[in-house]
C-alpha cells in the first residue's frame, strides 16, 4: 500500500508535509505504521497548484528517502494546494509514468488501494474511454486508468458522481469477469481550486485516511498517517466518505458508488 498527503490553504511550503515533521511522508516512505507494508520505495511524485491552471509536477523512481532533490524543491516550492505521494506498487512497473500524482489538464490524481483481478478486466475498463483519453494513459497502473475513467464520467462537472460511477464500473466488470469484487480505495484529486478525497472499501479494510487543520481553520491536510503524535488533532476518515477542502473549509459527505447504491 502506498502512503500520501494532500494540503488545500493559505500557502505553505510542501516541506510542512513533506520533509519537515517527526512522520513526514519521506519518513512514510521507509517506516510506515499504518500500512500493510513499512516500506514504500517504489517511487514518488508531488504535484502542486501555482500561478497557472494546470499543476506543476515531479516524479521519480528512486525511493523519496534517497532522492536529495526532493528534499530541496519541498523546501523551497510554496503552494496553496499540492498533493504528494510515495509508492509501493502493486500493479505496474516501477518507472516514471507510474508513479503517482497523474496529471490531466488542470486535474491531478492519487491513489492507495487495489483492484481485484485488474489484469482481467483492465481492457474492458479501457474501452470505455474515448480516443483522447485512452492516448492520453503513459503508465500501466490501475490508478492512472481510474483517474481516467473518472474523467470520461464528467469529473470536470461533477467529482462525486464521476468517482461514484468510475469505482461502480469496476465493482461490475470484476462481478461479471470474475465472480467477485474486491476494490481498496483511498484517493485525493483537485481541479486546482478544490481539493476531493474518497475512502472507500466494499470490505471493512479500506485504505487509512486522517485530516487536521493546519494553521487557520480554513485551510487542511489529509493524509495516510498522522504526521505527528498529536493524535488528538488527526480525525480518522470513515470508510464510505468524501471529504471536499474549499474556501468554506472542509466539509463530509458519504460516499457510495451507484452498483452498490442499486444492490442496496
Amino acid at each position: 500500500m502506498c502512503r500520501w498527503a494532500a494540503y488545500r490553504g493559505d500557502p505553505i511550503y510542501l516541506e510542512e508535509l513533506v520533509s519537515s515533521p517527526a512522520h513526514s511522508l519521506i519518513e512514510q516512505s521507509h517506516c510506515a505504521t499504518r500500512a500493510k507494508t513499512a516500506t514504500n520505495g517504489d517511487g514518488f511524485g508531488i504535484a502542486w497548484y501555482g500561478d497557472r491552471p494546470e499543476p506543476g509536477r515531479y516524479r521519480d523512481i528512486l525511493p523519496a528517502w534517497s532522492d536529495c532533490n526532493l528534499r530541496s524543491i519541498a523546501r523551497q516550492i510554496r503552494s496553496p494546494l499540492f498533493l504528494a505521494h510515495v509508492r509501493a506498487a502493486t500493479h505496474g512497473a516501477t518507472r516514471r509514468d507510474n508513479c503517482h500524482p497523474f496529471v490531466h489538464g488542470r486535474w491531478c490524481f492519487m491513489h492507495n488501494g487495489q483492484i481485484s483481478g485488474f489484469d482481467r478486466i483492465r481492457r474492458r475498463m479501457e474501452s470505455l474511454l474515448s480516443d483522447e483519453l485512452f492516448h492520453a494513459r503513459t503508465g500501466t497502473t490501475d490508478s492512472e486508468l481510474l483517474f481516467l475513467l473518472a474523467l470520461e464520467f464528467g469529473l470536470e462537472v461533477d467529482p462525486h458522481a464521476a468517482i461514484a460511477r468510475a469505482i461502480a464500473t469496476v465493482e461490475s466488470l470484476s462481478e461479471e469477469v470474475c465472480g467477485d469484487v474486491l476494490v481498496r480505495f483511498t484517493a485525493a484529486f483537485s481541479n486546482g481550486e478544490a481539493l476531493y478525497a474518497v475512502r472507500y472499501a466494499t470490505d471493512d479494510k479500506p485504505p487509512t485516511l486522517y485530516a487536521a487543520p493546519l494553521g487557520n481553520t480554513l485551510s487542511y491536510c489529509l493524509v495516510s498517517e498522522p504526521l505527528n503524535d498529536d493524535t488528538d488533532s488527526w480525525a480518522e476518515i470513515p470508510n464510505g466518505s468524501m471529504i471536499v477542502v474549499n474556501d468554506r473549509g472542509l466539509d463530509a459527505e458519504p460516499f457510495l458508488p451507484e452498483a452498490t447504491a442499486r444492490a442496496a
